[in-house]
């Protein structure tokens, strides 16, 4: 549960360069924790949400409980109040809308530590945001390998299907903290830099180019390290993923007008939230896609990670104007 402090700056300088930056700061609410549920909560107004994590005793806490206490199906008596709120420093690029992130962990680094109220648990999918962003449960465990491993365990012995997504890095801790998690994973909806990482297929190469021939090798091989469900790759191009009969398939992302798009931050978590809300109904894999990839172009369609998101119907809508087989 994190704060993002967002600076639009003109765009990013190479080491020793100096850029400007060109408006304010920005304060919004973040993290898969707030980003997938009010993206949920707005999708339907009906679901039954509830949240799990910690922030501070804080502006930054203060103003996480009042944006996520707008929302009357979203039960919030499970977050903790301890330290300082993690936060975000976001430079958002004004030409390409590319974002780098400065995390500082505060409060969530603890998250786990203490016993989750799992008999106070009243749900389906347990979606935990996110591995390599969690330093205690990122921590190695004897029995299960990581911490966070034991946690998605737990949370399958007391009756719930999991859900796990990741945060991009830089470096090799995705080879000893992500396969171990995925032995307990039902739903894995990652993207493509993050199924590169964890599998060893090329995704996307040095030049940038989409290696989209390789996405079914990425997706059987998550499936091998343990995935039982869906395995779900998402990028700028596409979504696509194989279902638990192991059959693919692919949805093409919207294309959005120039001047459409007003920020990128958030919209991996949006693709998440419509494929979950997918899984929580009854959907097929295939029309989960389509949900993800048009509550991603929704939140796009605003700065912050959520604003941009409405109802399913609304949502959906988006593919009748900017969908490629309209």
């Amino acid at each position: 549960m994190i704060v993002d402090i967002t600076y639009p700056i003109e765009t990013w300088p190479r080491q020793n360069e100096l850029t400007h930056i060109t408006g304010e700061a920005r304060r919004t609410i973040g993290g898969a924790v707030c980003n997938v549920l009010l993206d949920l909560a707005r999708l339907d107004p009906m679901l039954p949400l509830m949240a799990s994590g910690l922030v501070g005793h804080d502006a930054e806490g203060d103003l996480i409980m009042e944006e996520m206490g707008r929302y009357p199906n979203l039960d919030l008596s499970m977050i903790r109040r301890d330290s300082q709120t993690s936060f975000t420093i976001v430079m958002s690029d004004h030409e390409t809308k590319e974002r780098t992130f400065f995390q500082y962990a505060g409060a969530s680094a603890e998250y786990g530590r203490q016993e989750i109220e799992w008999d106070r648990m009243d749900a389906d999918i347990f979606h935990m945001g996110y591995i390599l962003l969690l330093p205690y449960l990122d921590e190695p465990d004897e029995e299960y390998g990581t911490r966070m491993a034991r946690l998605l365990h737990l949370a399958r012995e007391h009756g719930l299907k999991t859900s796990i997504d990741v945060v991009s890095e830089a470096g090799e801790r995705f080879e000893c903290l992500v396969p171990p998690a995925l032995k307990y994973t039902d739903y894995c909806i990652i993207n493509e830099l993050e199924a590169q990482q964890i599998t060893g297929v090329l995704l996307r190469d040095e030049n940038g180019r989409l290696h989209q021939e390789h996405m079914k090798e990425a997706l059987f091989k998550l499936r091998a390290l343990g995935v039982s469900t869906w395995a779900v790759i998402h990028c700028p191009e596409l979504g696509c993923g194989i279902d638990e009969r192991e059959s693919y398939c692919e949805f093409p992302s919207l294309t959005l007008p120039k001047g459409f798009i007003k920020g990128t931050v958030g919209a991996g978590d949006a693709f998440c939230a419509g494929v979950l809300y997918a899984a929580e109904t009854g959907m097929p894999l295939s029309e989960g896609l389509k949900l993800g990839s048009c509550t991603a172009a929704a939140s796009l369609s605003k700065a912050n990670a959520s604003d941009g998101v409405q109802t399913k119907n609304e949502v959906l809508k988006l593919y009748e104007k900017y969908g490629n087989n309209r």
